[in-house]
């Protein structure tokens, strides 16, 4: 019988180095091609909602899956099946909203380890919501940080982060009160807002810096300018292929030049030393999260592994066979 596990349960399992490892063992397999990941699909019903889907196959875990979301004005609801990859039986049923909180941010932490310099200490951070929240955790754990700025629109949504950040990690986050700012002297600029026109111009970047974007993932909307995108040495993605088709930042930087594509290049060949990361110490570096669903499945896999160990959550019947008439009684 599959098992339910609640967001209370997945709470109660998923750490952020346990996502790190997870997030780049997924990226490991789809380098070595243990793995398989669909890019999102999107359903609309006009003035009603939307429902987002992914799948992913991972062999080397033994599991396959969906990631499956809807939004509406009432707000979102994620759930993540996970089947055996041996016998095709349903194992799991997952509450996702956290998940995808901390995958999203292990991502940009295994983006980070392999393209930030050695010595990156300061970061800058652009948006200070939930998502913001895992951002920084996962880069405070690959990075030994020194300051962090802060910004958002609201003011005491920002002063509210940066208390909250600066007691649970012990390094100063200062609240700053323009994107300018936030970006100026940054080692490291993390982007995780809802902007559907930049927040970020490319002439505020300075050498060295590298950016994990990662609050976009529509094609009409962009947190960096076209020229942000063109200072970039080295930019990478999740997905190459997903990000054609939603990666609003580089679509608009790119325009009809089909040729620019080439240029990013998968994190999971970066991870797995197919293709070099950072190079020397003065490129800028971007790291384009879209969010994929092998980082989903590979992360699922390890929770459902765990909530069985400590007997965990709620098993559920589906797929009864039914009796037939006469069967089970004495002639």
């Amino acid at each position: 019988m599959p098992l339910l596990l609640t967001e209370t349960d997945v709470k109660s399992v998923l750490t952020m180095p346990l996502a790190l490892e997870a997030v780049e063992d997924s990226f490991r397999r789809l380098a070595d091609g243990a793995a398989v990941s669909h890019s999102r699909q999107r359903l609309h019903i006009p003035g009603k909602g939307y429902l987002n889907y992914m799948a992913a196959a991972d062999a080397a875990g033994g599991y396959f899956g969906l990631k499956l979301y809807s939004a509406s004005r009432e707000g979102m609801r994620f759930l993540v099946p996970l089947y055996s990859a041996q016998s095709g039986e349903l194992v799991a049923l997952i509450e996702a909203d956290y998940l995808g909180q901390i995958r999203t941010g292990a991502a940009s932490g295994v983006a980070t380890r392999v393209m930030a310099r050695e010595d990156a200490r300061n970061v800058g951070i652009i948006g200070t919501g939930l998502q913001a929240r895992t951002q920084l955790e996962a880069v405070a754990l690959v990075r030994r940080l020194e300051r962090v700025r802060a910004f958002s629109r609201d003011p005491q949504r920002r002063e509210r982060f940066a208390d909250e950040m600066t007691a649970r990690f012990g390094v100063s986050v200062t609240p700053v009160t323009s994107p300018e700012e936030a970006v100026r002297g940054a080692d490291i600029l993390i982007t995780s807002t809802t902007a559907t026109v930049p927040v970020v111009e490319g002439r505020w970047l300075e050498r060295g810096m590298h950016i994990n974007a990662i609050g976009v993932n529509i094609a009409h909307k962009r947190e960096l300018d076209a020229e942000a995108v063109r200072r970039c040495d080295l930019i990478a993605a999740d997905s190459r292929e997903q990000s054609k088709l939603e990666a609003g930042d580089l679509i608009h930087a790119f325009g009809e030049d089909a040729s620019r594509w080439v240029e990013v290049r998968e994190l999971a060949d970066i991870v797995s030393g197919k293709v070099p990361g950072r190079t020397n110490r003065d490129q800028i570096t971007l790291f384009k999260s879209n969010g994929i669903a092998i980082e989903d499945i590979v992360v699922a896999g390890r929770i459902y592994e765990l909530a069985r160990e400590r007997d965990m959550g709620r098993e559920v019947r589906m797929w009864q066979k039914e009796t037939r008439s006469g069967e089970g009684r004495s002639a």
